[in-house]
């Protein structure tokens, strides 16, 4: 019976999302099912009987016209015309999956040296000539941390055309992506909120650590932003590949509706390329403005605030830059 279910779901997946095609299909599902389990009554076997129900209730061309479904088989069979999709197998958006791992980690790691190149300088800056072996490693850091990024820019090079070509999903293969989000969910929270309390209380080694000793306090500083980045970047990342599988779909056919349930989130959309800048840059910038007060000031324990008002303001910013696709 699953296997007439799956068909049933291949027959209508470019139909339009509209009440009248989900109560055809609603029926057609009742008539196949009534199919099956008379068949199944009259001593076919399993298989026989899926094979006949297909060939009897499986050529939605057919039915359309019993099925009160001519415009709409019509609209769907234009839009195919017109615009191809490229099909998706289940293996290969598992492929996919497995690349965007990779891809996330070397992102992400890439950023996190960057981040902690600096601290090589400032940590080894009061010891007089060693500050030269500082320079040194802090360009081994930025130097590897740029080669991750490039790579992982071009990690994902063969599956470039998802998101920028016209592409499908079946219902089996959403339901992968979707349990795999799911299961992944309570990690990427957990990474994410850690993160997150990081960067808060990234300040704390400049108190905790005695003044003479300030330039390893700084230096841990910016290892622990370093860390919190890179576990908000990771996470992220991956979470984005499952978002992109689940969003190829056409959204105003029936196949556009797998993506609905579970932990699945709706890719943003911005209202202008100005306003996805503005989004992007926010939180870096955030944290630019967070360390030249703290350095200037020097107010470790006050300046987090910082981040409790950019918190406010992120909300607003979002509201005014993203439109609502309720």
């Amino acid at each position: 019976m699953e296997t007439i279910k799956n068909y049933l779901e291949s027959m209508f997946a470019s139909m339009p999302n509209t009440p009248e095609v989900r109560k055809a299909k609603a029926e057609l599902l009742q008539m196949m099912e009534d199919k099956y389990n008379e068949l199944i009554s009259e001593g076919t076997s399993e298989n026989a009987a899926v094979g006949t129900v297909i060939s009897e209730f499986g050529n939605l061309d057919e039915l359309a016209e019993s099925l009160s479904l001519t415009k709409e088989v019509e609209v769907a069979r234009g839009m195919e015309s017109e615009m191809p999709r490229r099909f998706i197998s289940l293996d290969e958006a598992k492929s996919y999956l497995s690349n965007r791992n990779k891809k996330a980690l070397f992102k992400a790691l890439g950023i996190l040296l960057c981040i902690i190149s600096v601290s090589f300088v400032i940590i080894m800056a009061p010891h007089g000539m060693k500050v030269l072996s500082g320079v040194g490693m802090m360009i081994i850091s930025i130097a590897l941390g740029i080669g991750f990024l490039v790579y992982s820019g071009f990690a994902d090079h063969e599956w470039k055309f998802i998101g920028h070509e016209a592409c499908s999903i079946d219902m089996n293969t959403a339901t992968y992506v979707k349990e795999k989000r799911r299961s992944f969910e309570p990690i990427r929270a957990l990474c994410v909120s850690l993160g997150v309390v990081l960067l808060v209380v990234c300040w704390t080694p400049n108190i905790l650590i005695p003044f003479r000793y300030m330039p390893l306090g700084a230096g841990i500083m910016f290892l622990v932003i370093g860390i919190g980045v890179f576990l908000i970047v990771y996470p992220n990342s991956i979470a984005r590949g499952f978002d992109r599988l689940l969003n190829v779909n056409e959204k105003s056919t029936i196949s556009g509706q797998y993506a609905n349930g579970g932990s699945y989130t709706r890719p943003v959309k911005y209202k202008s390329k100005t306003a996805q800048t503005i989004c992007e840059v926010y939180w870096p910038t955030v944290t630019c403005i967070y360390l030249i007060i703290s350095f200037l000031t020097f107010s470790w324990g006050t300046t987090w605030i910082i981040w409790v008002i950019a918190g406010v303001f992120h909300r607003v910013v979002m509201i005014n830059c993203t439109e609502d696709e309720n």
